[in-house]
């Protein structure tokens, strides 16, 4: 099966993909190497190990067996070349942007964004150097070109976005990007590769909050970063890429760049050898073995949490407390068109919609709700509800909240595995209590 994977389709890749058993004691689960080193076998293959002659483990903190598998099954879910599984999404997006512009430079985004990723964008990223520059409307090909300048180094969206559900043009911004020889970077936490994989329509990096509907259990923190294999790191803007280092020496001890030792997945070992080697995200065995089991359902999960979110999306369409429902696969979406273009399925189990009345009437609901569990993660078994604007998005002001589409009375459902019709019920009895 290894090395094979491009023969395979889709879900068969989620159970089989970059994994031998013959290699590992015949087990037929991927085994949990909990372990913090490795044996080095002598000093010769030492030698070569630490030269990245021979690929194999040393330390747990950049590479774990059972961690490779989950990051190899992502990456070839995704089409990519090469992944990196790291403790976090967001540990992800930070290594991912500090990988593209650690000498200083500007991230080009939108303002539709989870608030977390905004505030990092705000608060952290700035000192660091890096400043991200934002454009309201992604589409407008004209002030798009503008607001790319000489110093910027990516652009970056979320392919659905949180929790509005906006939902981005990669084909045309990975034109744009590229028109300027920079990446595009995509978060399709939302979509997940068995909806939408954006490398196919041009994007560069792919990340993923594995914390979310990848696995979609809500039982560990992961994040991922998944890249392409077609940008050309070497086109003269990022010099970072063709630097050489002793690290990455020769035999005879001559330095080497990352695109000599790793020319098909240069950007997820940089992250590797450099960040997650000397800043320490790691993901851990344990976790990457449940993110495998999560994975191996992922298309039954999504295929049924498409069924029931159609099914709440409807209903709350036609409820007279609604004021508005917010999901890109219902007609009449601003979004309906690059829907059915990306995500012709459907645009995930995550939207949001408007509910009649102010702030106590979305905390009278939120608390009426039996079924629906109060919590800010997403793409979990169960269903879900939150109101972003007192919670994950929180940490933005009211100016950038009306920016980012967040009123007070927007409330995000994450629909789960249940039996729809209970989950209508369930929001059903919340609007009677709450309004009659």
């Amino acid at each position: 099966m290894p090395g094979l994977e491009k023969n395979y389709r889709f879900d068969t890749l989620k159970v089989r993909a970059a994994y031998d058993s013959e290699k590992h004691n015949y087990a037929v689960s991927v085994p949990i190497y909990q372990t913090a080193s490795y044996d080095l076998g002598g000093t010769a293959r030492a030698e070569r190990l630490f030269r990245f002659e021979e690929l194999g483990w040393r330390y747990s903190r950049g590479s774990n067996p059972t961690v490779n598998v989950f990051e190899q099954r992502a990456a070839a879910l995704d089409g990519g070349t090469g992944g990196l599984a790291l403790a976090s999404g967001m540990a992800a997006i930070t290594y991912t942007l500090l990988n593209l512009a650690e000498n200083g430079g500007r991230i080009l985004s939108s303002p539709w964004l989870y608030g977390g990723t905004a505030d990092g964008f705000k608060k952290i990223f700035p000192r660091l150097g890096i400043h991200v520059d934002t454009l309201t409307d992604l589409s407008d090909s004209g002030a798009l070109e503008q607001r790319i300048t000489p110093d910027t180094k990516a652009l970056f969206v979320e392919s659905v976005s949180n929790p509005n559900g906006v939902i981005a043009d990669i084909e045309a911004l990975a034109a744009a990007a590229h028109r300027h020889g920079i990446p595009l970077v995509v978060d399709n936490t939302f979509a997940t590769p068995a909806l939408l994989r954006p490398i196919d329509y041009g994007a560069d990096i792919v990340v993923y909050s594995a914390t979310k509907a990848l696995t979609g259990h809500g039982n560990l923190i992961a994040g991922v970063v998944i890249e392409s294999g077609k940008f050309p790191w070497d086109n003269g803007n990022f010099p970072q890429f063709p630097e050489k280092h002793h690290t990455l020496r020769t035999v005879d001890g001559r330095p080497r760049n990352i695109l000599e030792v790793f020319p098909d997945a240069p950007f997820t070992s940089r992250i590797r050898t450099d960040y997650l080697a000397y800043t320490g995200a790691a993901l851990g065995p344990f976790e990457a073995y449940l993110a495998l089991v999560g994975i191996e359902t992922l298309s039954e999960r999504v295929r049924k949490q498409l069924e029931n979110t159609r099914k709440v999306a409807e209903y709350l369409q036609g409820n007279e407390h609604v004021a508005g429902v917010r999901y890109s696969s219902l007609p009449g979406s601003p979004y309906f068109e690059l829907a059915k273009k990306y995500l012709p399925e459907g645009a995930g189990s995550i939207f949001s919609f408007g509910l009649q009345g102010g702030e106590k009437q979305v905390e009278t609901f939120i608390d009426a709700v039996r079924l629906f569990s109060y919590h800010v993660n997403v793409g979990d078994a169960r269903s879900l509800i939150v109101n972003p604007a007192k919670t994950t998005h929180g940490e933005l002001t009211p100016d950038e909240q009306a920016k980012a589409g967040i009123e007070p009375n927007l409330i995000r459902l994450s629909i789960g595995l249940e039996d729809p019709q209970d989950l209508i019920e369930d929001l059903e009895q919340a609007f009677a209590f709450t309004f009659d």
